[in-house]
């Protein structure tokens, strides 16, 4: 009985100390927990779909803060971000022209933050008050199928004015400039390039019967050139060379020589952001070289802005393009009236 009963107080310390040491180890857990970010961020992208996956992977590895992506284009997400101002549902709006950024921060959808990452970035590329940061620059180009060419003894288009030819007629593809914001940056460079309103209207009704198709995503009208679908696309240069790069080589890209528009893309924290915290440095994480290079894994071709960041090898060279003087902000406080005289003068 004696021997029981030291057995019994034998097993009875073990238990303590087991039980002590689980609830030292517990607590050591959830310290480590505290210091470590909590909670998921959602993120609503216009990047191509394979550069938003790579992009989302590379930040959920260097900062252990969970992510939900939604892949939308760059309208989408205005459209969306408006609807939800009074309960919004995301934390982050990352990519799309700096237009539509502009555009969302004249009805106060967006959020100020200045990053000091970002301290290294041109002012050129960010905004004053902090509602957007810029991460990457692309110009517009014409994709052409030089299949389409051929047949047609025609060149690659150097003007605005070349895609009026008859050839062309039923032959082009561009994305509706209310859903895509690579359409609207076109659609906006056409009116600068061709000195106005007045002339650069005019130039978009004749230019509308070439138009087979809207499509909704900016870039759809490079793959559709480069499936023969069609002769001719108007969409950001960086997206037609992903697409030559991916194997379809009968794709040709050239610009405007008048001069093309291009892109700032950006990222920024929307108003009312559920993590907020989480969500300043996604911005931090965002504006550094690792996140704007990862362009290098995902076949994507922009230019960069973070002076130590380095573009994947094929990037088009912005100096050799006659860029025009595009204003982000006025084209971001523009865009509903310019997309509306375009709905009733030539998409009617």
């Amino acid at each position: 009985m004696k021997k029981l009963m030291q057995l019994i107080l034998i097993l009875f310390v073990v238990f303590l100390l087991v039980a002590c040491g689980s609830n030292d180890s517990n607590q050591a857990d959830g310290a480590d927990e505290g210091d470590s970010p909590s909670g998921t961020l959602t993120v609503y992208s216009a990047f191509n779909e394979d550069h938003a996956i790579a992009a989302m992977e590379r930040f959920q590895e260097e900062t252990g803060i969970n992510v939900d992506m939604v892949r939308l284009s760059a309208g989408e997400i205005l459209a969306k971000v408006r609807a939800e101002k009074d309960n919004p549902q995301a934390d982050i709006w990352f990519g799309g022209p700096a237009d539509t950024f502009e555009a969302a921060k004249t009805e106060d959808l967006l959020h100020s933050y200045h990053s000091e990452v970002a301290e290294d970035i041109s002012e050129e590329y960010k905004d004053p008050e902090g509602d957007w940061t810029g991460i990457y620059v692309g110009a517009i180009g014409f994709a052409t199928n030089q299949n389409f060419l051929d047949e047609n003894n025609l060149e690659a288009p150097t003007s605005w004015d070349d895609l009026l030819d008859p050839a062309y007629n039923n032959e082009i593809v561009m994305a509706h400039p209310s859903s895509s914001g690579t359409a609207y940056t076109a659609l906006y460079s056409t009116l600068r390039a061709k000195g106005g309103d007045e002339e650069g209207f005019a130039y978009l009704e004749e230019l509308h019967p070439q138009i087979q198709q809207y499509t909704t995503s900016g870039s759809a009208p490079g793959r559709m050139v480069g499936l023969n679908e069609v002769g001719a696309g108007i969409l950001f240069a960086h997206d037609i060379i992903k697409f030559q790069q991916e194997g379809f080589d009968d794709i040709v890209l050239s610009f405007p020589e008048e001069g093309t528009g291009f892109e700032v893309g950006a990222v920024a924290i929307i108003e009312g952001a559920p993590n907020e915290e989480l969500a300043q440095e996604f911005i931090d994480w965002a504006a550094g070289v690792s996140a704007q290079e990862v362009g290098h894994e995902a076949n994507s071709f922009q230019s960069l802005t973070h002076p130590d960041a380095t573009p994947p090898e094929g990037t088009p060279d912005l100096d050799e393009i006659n860029l025009i003087d595009s204003d982000p902000k006025e084209a971001g406080e523009r865009r509903q009236e310019i997309l509306d005289r375009w709905d009733n003068e030539v998409n009617n």
